[in-house]
């Protein structure tokens, strides 16, 4: 992608560790064509030091594409923004909300909030090394600090570092005594901060991120910001990018799961082939039926058979015919 051509960041899916690897965002670009992806986060000595191909490489089918990255080293940051824009990302994105024990040891993540001007120079080194946007995802605020001017200041800081997108989860984060799972529920969600920042930065792309899952929702958030970015509705229920793609979107036509599916058995195929293990790709797929006739046997038998040593692809063709004939159940129940 032309790097001065503007990403839509209309609807974008969170990165989330353990969940949007390359399976799951190969399988969720089947659904939606039009949604900005993001990776899991990866950090920067991983991506400098480790199997670059396992950890970075991604399909032609998953752009538009951001790469996340944790760090606080601004030369680590820069050589990663690099290698980025080499392999074809259109993004790069650092992490400023991960609350997680581990990832503030190695100083990145959400206690970087408490460092705007690290930050900023980070930021700055990141956009002085490519040409593809540097973007920044960050809490709103961090254990006893929950104010405007803070936050506004430290978006001002890396704006002048040369980011002009940000992604604001409209939570805190509590950096001591909360688990990374509690701090997705415990604090307070405030919605009505980040459309102040937006209000205040008319000029700056702002996208909101927290506790949304409904197209009204999605809707509603739009009056007040650039951009929506859904995280754990979408991994628990991939179909619902078809009302995404619908609604927001205006796309006309849509795949039915069974197209989805047949899709997924080609990748698979493809996949298998070159050693990746079957379970790899379909526990991804747990959530295709969510709501569905049928999703309860869907998931029992993708737990009873995915995780198996000796999977092979003729148990995937097992499992997508039982998937096919569900939803052919289901089209000829409703």
């Amino acid at each position: 992608m032309d790097s001065k051509k503007k990403i839509n960041r209309k609807i974008s899916v969170a990165p989330m560790m353990d969940c949007t690897d390359r399976h799951d965002r190969f399988f969720l670009r089947l659904m939606s064509k039009n949604v900005m992806l993001y990776t899991e986060m990866v950090a920067t000595k991983s991506a400098i030091h480790g199997d670059r191909k396992k950890i970075l490489s991604f399909s032609p089918e998953e752009k538009p594409l951001a790469l996340q990255v944790g760090g606080s080293n601004k030369e680590e940051l820069a050589e990663v923004a690099k290698i980025a824009e080499d392999m074809g990302y259109d993004e790069i994105n650092i992490n400023l909300g991960c609350p997680s024990k581990k990832v503030q040891k190695n100083k990145f993540g959400a206690c970087l909030i408490k460092e705007p001007d690290l930050v900023a120079e980070c930021i700055n080194s990141m956009v002085n090394a490519c040409k593809i946007p540097v973007t920044a995802k960050t809490r709103i605020g961090f254990d006893d600090t929950e104010e405007f001017d803070y936050l506004n200041n430290f978006i001002h800081k890396m704006r002048d570092a040369g980011s002009k997108t940000f992604i604001l989860h409209a939570r805190k984060a509590i950096l001591t005594g909360l688990s990374p799972k509690q701090n997705l529920n415990i604090p307070k969600l405030n919605y009505k901060m980040v459309y102040d920042v937006k209000k205040e930065n008319p000029n700056l792309e702002i996208i909101i991120n927290g506790g949304i899952t409904k197209v009204e929702e999605i809707n509603n958030h739009l009056n007040f910001c650039d951009g929506v970015m859904i995280g754990r509705s979408i991994y628990q229920n991939p179909y619902s990018l078809i009302e995404i793609e619908k609604e927001i979107f205006k796309t006309k036509s849509s795949p039915t799961r069974e197209q989805v599916v047949e899709k997924l058995l080609e990748y698979a195929d493809r996949e298998v082939k070159l050693g990746t293990k079957i379970n790899h790709i379909m526990r991804h797929t747990v959530g295709l039926y969510h709501g569905q006739v049928g999703s309860k046997e869907w998931k029992r038998y993708l737990s009873d058979n995915m995780m198996a040593r000796d999977s092979d692809f003729q148990k995937a063709k097992h499992i997508m015919t039982i998937v096919q004939n569900n939803e052919k159940a289901i089209q000829a129940n409703s």
